[in-house]
């Protein structure tokens, strides 16, 4: 089977292991950089060409699109799927995982428990923050990755001061709860074809309330509860995603789902847990092309 990587980042640990458990598997695999591309539609149907060659021997793509490509990048996946290749990440799913909001939305709809969020409001933020009882909020922007755009306002007036400063910028943000008990942890579990197949808690460092690993988090290895995993399938499946990580917050009132990520880096995790999950996703490829 020809299975093609999406990724800028031919080197990067995630397209690395996906190439070697394709290989390993007797697949040609091959890395495509996502900006190499040009989309076209020629005679009423779609055509793709890498460079100034066409595009027509692909069986399955494997997406790994940054947040900074997600309109581009986003497209590509579609133009595959019009083709008929198969993707475990689609293009809708991407694209609503991505939107912080519109992710938290489609949660809502299937009653899937998530801290308690506002859509930022540019007019009054005064009122939207009474919602918290001067409480420490989260303020995120609707796109950040990795930690990034992601802000710890412990003061009334520091949240103030954060609001002001991105209407002014004209960035689109959440106002979420700040969960005080999960002392700066998080679960992170990988769900594959509707299984868990891994999963880690992640600790911040001291100091920071964010429990990224690039950010100097500690991990390990952990067992999902029975709640904690009724709500991560439940979520990958709501938001039609293959292949994602969700991150879980542990409150007072239950497990929490804090995002869902459609391109989950597999580097922490395969290094905490020891599982090859690369070699899931491709075993999840291999079955549907059957």
């Amino acid at each position: 089977m020809n299975i093609a990587i999406l990724s800028r980042g031919e080197s990067l640990y995630s397209t690395q292991s996906l190439f070697k458990a394709g290989e390993a598997r007797n697949h040609d695999m091959e890395v495509l950089d996502t900006s190499m591309f040009t989309l076209s539609i020629e005679n009423n149907v779609p055509a793709l060409y890498y460079g100034d060659e066409i595009v027509d021997d692909i069986d399955a793509i494997i997406p790994r699109i940054g947040a900074s490509n997600t309109y581009m990048g986003s497209s590509l996946v579609r133009h595959f799927e019009a083709m008929d290749v198969f993707t475990p990440v689609t293009a809708e799913a991407i694209l609503q995982s991505r939107n912080k909001w519109t992710s938290f939305q489609i949660l809502s709809m299937k009653k899937i428990p998530v801290p308690r969020t506002i859509l930022g409001n540019v007019y009054d933020a005064k009122s939207t923050l009474k919602a918290f009882n001067n409480n420490p909020v989260i303020i995120k922007v609707l796109q950040g990755t990795h930690g990034a755009g992601v802000i710890l306002a412990e003061t009334y007036q520091s949240a103030i001061s954060t609001i002001e400063t991105l209407n002014t910028s004209n960035v689109r943000f959440v106002i979420q709860e700040y969960i005080a008990e999960s002392k700066g942890a998080d679960i992170r579990a990988i769900v594959v074809d509707g299984v868990i197949v891994a999963a880690m808690k992640r600790q911040s460092k001291e100091g920071e309330f964010r429990s990224n690993l690039h950010l100097g988090g500690s991990s390990e290895a952990v067992q999902l509860s029975p709640e904690e995993s009724k709500i991560a399938l439940g979520a990958a499946k709501t938001l039609k995603l293959g292949v994602c990580g969700v991150d879980i917050l542990q409150s007072k009132r239950g497990p929490l789902i804090l995002e869902v990520n459609s391109t989950p880096g597999l580097e922490g995790v395969e290094t905490t847990t020891g599982i090859d999950i690369s070699r899931s996703i491709i075993g999840y490829i291999e079955r549907n092309k059957r």
